[in-house]
């Protein structure tokens, strides 16, 4: 409860990126409330790995862009800040070793390659770090507030979709 004496609204964050061709990786994050109604939007601007950092990092990489320098940085920008972060980005899962938040990933089919601990909220269901055991708890507490119809994939569209229009507009250079 607030000072108030109101229940706060729980927080989803909606973190996704998507690569453009020549340019790298754009990293956006849509904060809503736990209806999916927006309350924040944040986006990064494109981060392409030279030649060097590709050898130098191998398959640590990808996580090491997308949830350690997108995600991070988008997380810590947020004014509104998620109480958990949902992504659609396996490799995004690396975020949670940088923040105390919980992370999970959405998977759109249920069958997820990984042995993560998982639990259904809304539709879906989703897996959590491996190394972070107790976010399934945290979330399973606190994630009542999330109607259990809801459509935790769909907001990862509006997410791309506002991507790819501050990219066509030029936002982004």
């Amino acid at each position: 409860m607030s000072a108030n004496g109101k229940q706060e609204q729980y927080r989803l964050g909606f973190l996704t990126a998507i690569e453009v061709p020549e340019k790298g990786y754009v990293g956006g994050l849509l904060v809503t409330n736990h209806f999916g109604r927006p309350l924040e939007f944040q986006c990064t601007l494109p981060v392409k790995p030279n030649a060097t950092q590709e050898m130098l990092y191998g398959p640590t990489l990808a996580p090491f862009l997308l949830g350690e320098l997108i995600g991070q940085t988008l997380v810590e920008k947020a004014g509104v800040k998620p109480q958990l972060i949902l992504t659609d980005r396996e490799q995004i899962l690396e975020l949670r070793n940088h923040l105390a938040a919980p992370v999970a990933f959405v998977s759109a089919k249920d069958d997820a390659k990984t042995e993560a601990p998982a639990m259904k909220l809304g539709r879906q269901k989703i897996y959590f770090h491996a190394a972070h055991t107790d976010d399934e708890q945290t979330v399973t507490r606190d994630a009542k507030q999330v109607p259990g119809d809801a459509d935790l994939c769909e907001p990862f569209e509006r997410v791309r979709e506002a991507l790819q229009e501050t990219i066509r507009l030029g936002a982004l250079r």
